[in-house]
């Protein structure tokens, strides 16, 4: 015999509920590429990109896809010989993490590495940038996308070129066509030191 009223114990979804459900199995099931720029010239460099590389490939909800071959690049917006050199390299990611939740982790990673924001282009254990998310654009101070200087920059333009050939950055057109035009000055391929890709 049918019981004469439902479960009391059993509560209907609301719809604001489902709806958020729903749009988070969209994303799920939809990953974004992301460009991540990578740079360090205080400590063990390339030990510390790696590191990095690895701490990203184990958030979850994100997968590694890419890593450039590494540059080493004089540092930027500083006088010369004021600074260690850079080595510096590009992750390109798939991701269902929103930016800003990117963001976030890219944060705690630079932390986990000792990450100290005392001055504007001051020497770092770690720099972790993203340089672009899918075909976002977006002009929010905290995380403008894409990055309002990559386009300007050999040491991002060069390894993004070397690891997705074809990519454009929005608004300002293909980094190969960018990378043309800024000039690899200062910017030197490292044939010699290899980051790893995460299995």
């Amino acid at each position: 015999m049918k019981p004469t009223q439902s479960d009391p114990t059993v509560q209907p979804v609301p719809a604001a509920v489902v709806e958020t459900v729903d749009a988070a199995d969209v994303t799920l099931s939809n990953p974004r590429w992301a460009v991540v720029a990578l740079g360090a010239n205080l400590g063990n460099r390339l030990e510390t990109l790696q590191g990095a590389v690895d701490a990203l490939a184990d958030t979850p909800g994100l997968r590694v896809k890419a890593v450039s071959p590494v540059y080493e690049t004089e540092p930027w917006g500083v006088d010369p010989d004021t600074q260690p050199s850079y080595l510096n390299a590009v992750a390109l990611v798939k991701t269902t993490l929103p930016p800003s939740s990117l963001l976030e982790r890219a944060h705690a990673v630079e932390e986990a590495f000792h990450r100290v924001r005392e001055e504007r282009w001051g020497a770092r254990t770690i720099d972790v940038d993203i340089v672009a998310y899918a075909d976002v654009v977006s002009e929010d101070p905290v995380l403008t996308l894409p990055h309002p200087r990559a386009h300007q920059r050999a040491f991002v333009l060069a390894p993004w070129h070397d690891v997705d050939p074809e990519a454009q950055i929005s608004g300002h057109g293909t980094v190969a066509a960018l990378l043309a035009a800024v000039g690899s000055e200062g910017v030197t391929r490292r044939a010699d030191l290899e980051l790893r890709l995460p299995e």
